[in-house]
């Protein structure tokens, strides 16, 4: 998970090579069974059953090649590709027996679900059917099948999909069995807890796309609820210890559903948490007291640098894959467009290589733009206050 989230930000900032030098390291550690190992240490791949890296590895492969357009790679490291597809397909047939199917209550919404992991820490002590799991596996199929077709494996493509809209479909079966079991009016972390967990849900945003067949009012509130928190958080109304920067995601997310003033005070909020300030990065783990002699985790934290920067970049542009489209300047202050403007030079995309500039002449935004390659169906955002 920090791999394949850190190799996206690095190819946003135009690092490709890094990134296939990260995917010929540790793709070959595939189990023979087709599992993708959470975590490849000095000791080898590590055994744990963690659910979302299978998923994981398929988005990674994709989304080198869409910015890259190097299918000499792809092609390289497809039968790792399908071995994750059918391992998948394997630990999902457990949650689809007879006994899954016509189990009652919570039971009934682990049905067609991949089965209990740890990939979330938060569920290390006990497993749990995790959506922080399942969001990376349906975004992973569909993938694999968009995989299979621009290799020209029609069969394999056809195959990957019936499993990916199949996998969908009890996928928000599961939410909605989940939400009313539960009687909450969020997208939980798990089934079995209905737990809130805003910072894991970013994920059905961005990278997995999911927004767009999720129920809005459900991913809405879910934000929106953690919006109400991190307020409190800020006026001193809400009391809190400690927190895991990884929110950065949440801001991302924010500008996704179109509420760019929330995300920049969640933003404010976490640019002043940086320490030492001068550091220019955070801890895994930041406490409200800079002198308490807690748990950091690692400092600096390379994958909530990656968040720091998926986010930030959401805020200039960002790909919107239910329209196959770029959405600019989503996320631009209205006083960053005084004077000179805004302006960002060659950022890569998946459609290609963006530069743009806006700025206020009177009470109109001037937008001037080159990008090289085919434009992709324009998707213009109104960029916020303009």
């Amino acid at each position: 998970r920090d791999g394949c989230l850190t190799s996206s930000a690095l190819l946003a900032t135009g690092h490709a090579e890094r990134v296939r030098e990260f995917i010929d390291w540790y793709a070959p550690y595939q189990y023979a069974s087709g599992k993708v190992p959470c975590v490849v240490d000095k000791r080898g791949p590590d055994p744990v059953p963690e659910h979302d890296s299978h998923g994981q590895l398929i988005y990674l492969l994709r989304k080198y090649y869409v910015f890259t357009g190097d299918k000499a790679t792809l092609e390289k490291n497809y039968p790792y590709v399908v071995k994750a597809v059918d391992y998948i397909e394997s630990i999902r047939n457990t949650r689809m027996t007879p006994e899954s199917a016509n189990a009652t209550g919570i039971k009934r919404a682990e049905y067609g679900l991949v089965p209990e992991s740890i990939s979330h820490e938060g569920y290390s002590a006990k497993p749990m059917h995790s959506y922080w799991d399942d969001f990376f596996v349906e975004k992973g199929l569909q993938d694999a099948a968009d995989i299979a077709r621009i290799l020209g494996k029609s069969e394999d493509a056809a195959r990957f999909q019936t499993l990916a809209t199949d996998f969908r479909s009890t996928f928000i079966d599961s939410i909605k069995r989940a939400t009313a079991h539960h009687k909450i009016d969020y997208i939980p972390g798990c089934v079995e807890l209905g737990d809130f967990d805003a910072t894991s849900t970013t994920i059905a945003l961005w990278p997995c796309g999911a927004g767009a067949w999720l129920d809005r009012n459900q991913l809405e509130r879910t934000f929106e609820k953690f919006y109400e928190f991190g307020m409190g958080r800020i006026d001193g109304s809400k009391k809190y210890n400690e927190y895991t920067p990884y929110e950065w995601r949440i801001v991302g997310a924010m500008i996704r559903i179109g509420w760019p003033g929330k995300a920049w005070k969640l933003a404010d909020f976490y640019m002043a948490d940086r320490r030492p300030a001068a550091w220019n990065q955070w801890a895994e783990v930041v406490w409200r007291d800079p002198k308490m002699p807690k748990f950091i985790g690692d400092m600096p934290h390379t994958w909530v640098a990656s968040d720091f920067l998926n986010s930030v970049r959401s805020m200039f542009v960002y790909e919107d894959g239910a329209s196959k489209s770029l959405v600019i300047g989503a996320g631009i202050k209205p006083e960053w467009l005084a004077g000179e403007g805004v302006s960002i030079g060659s950022w890569p995309t998946e459609y290609g290589v963006l530069s743009y500039s806006a700025k206020r002449v009177d009470n109109k935004v001037i937008l001037q733009y080159e990008f090289a390659a085919a434009m992709p169906n324009a998707t213009f955002d109104t960029i916020a206050g303009a």
